[in-house]
């Protein structure tokens, strides 16, 4: 089923939560809503799920307006970050309750809401815990069992509300995994609520950013990550280092160099901010007359197949973070306090557009 979201607005006493959001989600699409605590992010699934109401706007569920229509009539599956399973009910009548509570013409037989039970558990791969309770499971079989309960009355739509913010990194991330291959083999129109760009960017077909009630920029995780649309979509992806100055026909002059910025060739004197992703920076032992901007190396960090590393430019009290090969880093034989040159690889130039 394919959702829309038209003009949407919602506040809280003075707060704005959503500002005139407009969205589309396609049919049997898994799309994560990403941004910082306070963005709008789960205020905006709980109005497509019906528990919150926009002060204005509409929710289109396959073409039909929905605004009106009270959670029940939506036919949408909910799972909360804390699980809310009924904790005097076993694992068994917990994804049954939502089979029982039908109207009686609706309600399938006994036998048949067994079936179907058994069938999500196996689908959650939980099939041996039906008898037991809540507090006798795990996190992130708890979160599993809070899925399957979502899923047992079949809904047109899932949504997730930091599904997994419960749980430790190490489990998260084993569930985020379980969650893309069970969405690839249901194909239910599913909507998760995150701030963690890493998880984001691994689960979803598609990201929706979301910044001070605003969208930021939809698209594929790789569209996101490699062509943000803003500063903040570019400081929100991942650590980035920032090299301020100002942009002038083409050219952004920062830290002593120029650098090449070809998106904005009509542009007069204005600030102008490059991002640089850690990994694209490249860095050498200082040699007289080496082209790049000066540093110190302040701190290395050697685990595994990455070295990351701490540098002070000279110019300045700015620090720059670097990412290079582990085996390069060893070749280097880099000792802290040593001067280093550091050129950046790819930088993506943002204007001030109220200095213009």
């Amino acid at each position: 089923m394919g959702i829309e979201v038209r003009n949407i607005n919602k506040h809280f006493g003075e707060f704005v939560a959503l500002d005139d959001v407009s969205l589309d989600f396609s049919s049997g699409e898994l799309t994560a809503l990403l941004g910082p605590s306070g963005c709008g992010k789960t205020t905006l699934l709980r109005i497509i799920a019906g528990l919150e109401h926009a002060d204005s706007g509409r929710v289109l569920l396959d073409g039909e307006d929905a605004s009106g229509r009270h959670a029940r009539e939506r036919q949408v599956g909910f799972v909360f970050q804390h699980y809310a399973l009924f904790r005097h009910m076993s694992v068994f009548e917990n994804i049954a309750f939502g089979l029982r509570v039908k109207p009686r013409k609706q309600r399938p037989s006994e036998a048949e809401i067994r079936s179907k039970v058994m069938q999500l558990l196996e689908l959650v791969q939980l099939d041996w815990l039906a008898d037991r309770f809540p507090s006798q499971l795990s996190g992130g079989q708890r979160q599993r069992i809070a899925l399957a309960r979502a899923l047992a009355v079949e809904p047109r739509v899932l949504l997730l509300d930091e599904p997994f913010g419960a749980l430790d990194a190490k489990v998260r991330k084993e569930l985020r995994r379980w969650l893309r291959r069970l969405h690839d083999e249901l194909h239910v129109t599913s909507i998760f609520v995150t701030h963690d760009q890493e998880e984001a960017l691994e689960v979803a077909d598609r990201v929706v950013l979301m910044n001070k009630g605003k969208v930021e920029q939809a698209g594929a995780p790789d569209e996101v990550y490699s062509h943000p649309a803003s500063p903040f979509v570019y400081g929100f992806l991942g650590n980035v280092n920032l090299f301020h100055g100002r942009v002038h026909e083409g050219v952004l002059e920062a830290a002593g160099q120029a650098f090449a910025a070809p998106d904005h060739a009509r542009t007069q004197d204005a600030k102008g901010i490059g991002f640089v992703r850690p990994h694209d920076i490249e860095v050498d032992r200082y040699a007289p007359g080496a082209e790049g901007i000066l540093v110190q190396l302040r701190r290395a960090h050697a685990i595994g197949p990455l070295a990351q590393l701490e540098l002070e430019r000279e110019d300045g009290p700015d620090t720059i973070e670097a990412v290079i090969p582990a085996e390069h880093f060893r070749q280097l034989q880099l000792k802290e306090g040593e001067t280093l040159v550091v050129r950046p690889k790819r930088l993506h130039v943002f204007v001030d557009r109220q200095s213009l």
